[in-house]
Formats: C-alpha cells, sequence, structure tokens
C-alpha cells in the first residue's frame, strides 16, 4: 500500500517500492483513495496524495518514464526505467543534485531490488506480489 512520503533523504526505498509497484500493472490504478487520488490512460498514470505530492508514469516500449514532485522537500525528480526480459535498470536525477541507480530482477513473483543514491542512501531488498517487501 501507498503512505504519505518521508523526508526527502528517507525518501529512496518506499519511493523505489512505489513505482515498482507502478509497475506491476493494473492493480495500481485501484490504490485506495485516501492515499492518492489517480487517473488512468493506456499509457500513463498520474497521481496526487493527499499532501500534494505528485507523479506521473508513462510506458513507451520497454522504456518508462517516471516523474515527480515533492511538496515538503520541494523539488521535482526524473527517473528512467529500462526493461530488458527480467531486468530492469534505472536511473534517477532530482532537482536538489542527488542521483540514483539501480536494478530490479524479476524471478517467478518476486522481485530482488538494489539502488543506490549520490546522497550516500543503499539497499538491497527483496518484494513479492503476495507478501509485499
Amino acid at each position: 500500500m501507498l503512505e504519505p512520503l518521508p523526508a526527502p533523504r528517507n525518501l529512496m526505498k518506499p519511493l523505489v517500492c512505489a513505482l515498482l509497484l507502478a509497475m506491476a500493472g493494473p492493480a495500481c490504478a485501484q490504490a485506495p483513495s485516501l492515499l492518492a487520488k489517480c487517473t488512468r490512460s493506456a499509457n500513463l498514470l498520474a497521481c496526487v496524495d493527499p499532501q500534494g505530492n505528485a507523479y506521473s508514469v508513462a510506458t513507451v516500449g520497454n522504456t518508462t518514464y517516471l516523474r515527480g514532485v515533492e511538496v515538503i522537500g520541494k523539488r521535482y525528480w526524473a527517473q528512467t526505467n529500462s526493461r530488458y526480459g527480467q531486468l530492469t535498470f534505472f536511473t534517477g536525477l532530482a532537482s536538489d543534485g542527488e542521483a540514483w541507480v539501480g536494478y530490479t530482477r524479476r524471478v517467478g513473483w518476486t522481485t530482488i531490488n538494489r539502488f543506490s543514491s549520490s546522497g550516500g542512501a543503499s539497499a538491497t531488498f527483496t518484494c513479492n506480489r503476495l507478501t509485499g517487501c
């Protein structure tokens, strides 16, 4: 489930989880309206949460483009995901200069995720469609 965004420096793991869920498919558009209001078309998902944070996800072929705005951190960010079979690589950049890279590897209903950022954050975590992250 989506949660309110934490302070910007602690944002990466929840952000990556949310973005992985956004890429998972139609279930993402069914998020409860108490957390975020979303609009969806064939290849674009746009959401705004009660705090005013916003993000959009657009898909073109095997590439996914994400853009967002964090109200508390007062920063914009963009991320590009490129999928090659069961492996997805992503890179992102925020308006405060923070950059991040990572990958997601799908094995059945499980994803193995790893990222690191120029702000010093890094993590490896596993998510499952049944049990979550």
